[in-house]
């Protein structure tokens, strides 16, 4: 192998895949009731006692790797002359992106000739996780370390990570949460949506009433955003929520089903963040996929939000410059999701609204 991936425990892959793909991973370690506990494999997890006990009142905490414990990992490369890509969580949510940095120039001081880099995922859970897979793709294709470290900088913009919660007091508790103080108060059965921003930081950015609301609405980000679903993995993860996990699952395989879907429970570290009742889904969008998600609207099916996307796109092109090509080009990618999901009669007629624009932007440039 070229170079080395690692990543850790909070990027919830199964071990089987770690093992497959070739990856080490450094374990996270939490602690209950004064107990030090460490989750190696998240098979070996019991998903649904732990659950519980949280639902119980045990106060759970976590420590950050120091960066002395990195540089004993690293230092293990290293030694036998092996380049590394070290895939992180989100540094928005995590000082461990830092401790691993702070760790490779502890590392390039007696190892100058290792090539080293961390990836900040900006995300957690399956949003690292995917990344992880990612860099072990590009590994195997033959890419050199620099190569892959630059292309996993934007496969990290483009994985989309959103999710749902029951209670948001767990995020609050643990400092993940930037905007907290603006939900808090939140009640009538609303449920937010949150996902990780820009810079990896978790912000709650939509208000869902109802639970079975705020599962659709994961839904419909993913049919509006998802780029290649034919082509890619989604993942969905969840902390004693199956059925909903289930149902999630269902929405999103009707109109637009991705070739496979990893379906987990959250490892424990993360769990004692987001609660029991998180729901989370991950997956593959344009380069600015993490700012599109504000601009879905709450209701419409995921086809609808893709056509009136494409509408609005087109409709900023022929605002600046008029191009009748550019808006027919957008007329014909809505036509063609139209066709692809079967949407309903609301859908198609926003198909038509679009090649109406279209004819009379024709018509306008023929009188000019």
């Amino acid at each position: 192998m070229a170079f080395t991936v690692i990543t850790d425990t909070s990027g919830n892959l199964p071990k089987f895949m770690a093992d497959e793909y070739g990856l080490k991973v450094i374990p996270f370690y939490y602690h209950v009731d004064g107990k030090d506990l460490c989750c190696e494999a998240i098979e070996d997890f019991d998903s649904e006692a732990y659950y519980r006990r949280l639902k119980d009142g045990p106060r759970v905490t976590t420590t950050q790797i120091t960066p002395q414990r990195y540089l004993e990992y690293f230092e293990e490369e290293a030694k036998a002359g092996r380049d590394f890509i070290y895939v992180s969580m989100s540094g928005g949510i995590s000082g461990s992106c830092d401790s691993a940095r702070v760790a490779l120039r502890m590392l390039a001081e007696d190892y100058p000739d290792v090539k080293a880099f961390v990836i900040n995922t900006k995300g957690a859970a399956l949003g690292e996780g995917f990344v992880a897979l990612e860099a072990a793709r590009l590994r195997d294709q033959g890419l050199s370390i620099e190569e892959a470290a630059e292309k996993l900088e934007d496969y990290s913009k483009r994985m989309c990570n959103v999710f749902t919660v029951d209670d948001l007091m767990y995020l609050k508790r643990g400092g993940r949460l930037s905007n907290a103080a603006a939900w808090i108060g939140t009640i009538l059965n609303i449920k937010p949506l949150l996902k990780g921003d820009v810079d990896g930081k978790i912000v709650a950015f939509a208000k869902i009433r109802g639970r079975k609301k705020s599962v659709e609405a994961l839904a419909g980000r993913y049919d509006a955003l998802v780029v290649h679903p034919e082509e890619q993995t989604v993942g969905i993860v969840q902390a004693a929520c199956e059925e909903d996990a289930k149902r999630l699952e269902e929405l999103i395989c009707r109109n637009r089903p991705p070739k496979e879907i990893l379906h987990v429970d959250y490892e424990p570290v993360t769990t004692s963040y987001v609660g029991p009742g998180a729901l989370a889904l991950f997956f593959l969008g344009g380069p600015d996929v993490r700012t599109e998600l504000d601009h879905v609207k709450t209701g419409e099916t995921g086809a609808a939000a893709a056509i009136r996307n494409a509408a609005e796109a087109a409709k900023e092109k022929v605002t600046h410059s008029r191009p009748a090509e550019a808006v027919k080009n957008a007329a014909e990618a809505a036509k063609e999701r139209v066709s692809q999901s079967r949407p309903v009669e609301a859908v198609k007629h926003a198909a038509v609204k679009v090649h109406s624009f279209w004819n009379k932007e024709k018509n306008k440039q023929k009188e000019e």
